[in-house]
């Protein structure tokens, strides 16, 4: 049997505050530290939704892009890898956290919906901000509940 190694992260979410471009002391990179909510698919009837948040990092031109168009509320779709990381605290404790690296993110709000615009009041083009994903492979159709076969 062929040893198999998968690192893959696929969210669908809006995030929970607007995104904050941070540059590295060290070599002025971009990075952007952002979270987003995810309603988690079944819940008890009459439960109220509940959902998992999501931290997520953004480096480079990722993190401006999400910067500049994304806003608290957006909708988006977020694929990366996850990645676990520690630190000693200045307390001298060893601290963990678990995060999605960004490897590609995706406006999913259409055209003139959502928080995500500008400042100039226009919607920012509807396909991905950066992404190595051809274009035809990132739109998303409206689907009625009717017209689905299960």
């Amino acid at each position: 049997m062929a040893n198999l190694n998968l690192n893959k992260v696929i969210l669908a979410g809006r995030l929970t505050a607007d995104p904050e471009l941070k540059k590295t002391q060290m070599n002025d990179t971009s990075v952007c530290s952002f979270t987003v909510a995810v309603n988690r698919r079944f819940a008890k009837q009459g439960d109220q939704p509940q959902a998992d948040f999501i931290n997520c990092v953004a480096w480079r031109q990722q993190a401006e892009l999400l910067s500049r168009y994304f806003r608290k509320g957006s909708s988006v779709c977020v694929i990366g890898s996850i990645q676990n990381r520690s630190w000693t605290d200045q307390q001298g404790n060893k601290r963990y956290t678990t995060e999605v690296i960004v490897d590609e993110i995706n406006f999913v709000d259409s055209k003139g919906e959502g928080p995500n615009r500008d400042f100039s009041g226009e919607a920012p083009v509807q396909t991905p901000a950066y992404s190595t994903a051809p274009a035809e492979m990132t739109q998303f159709e409206e689907a009625d509940e009717d017209d689905l076969p299960f």
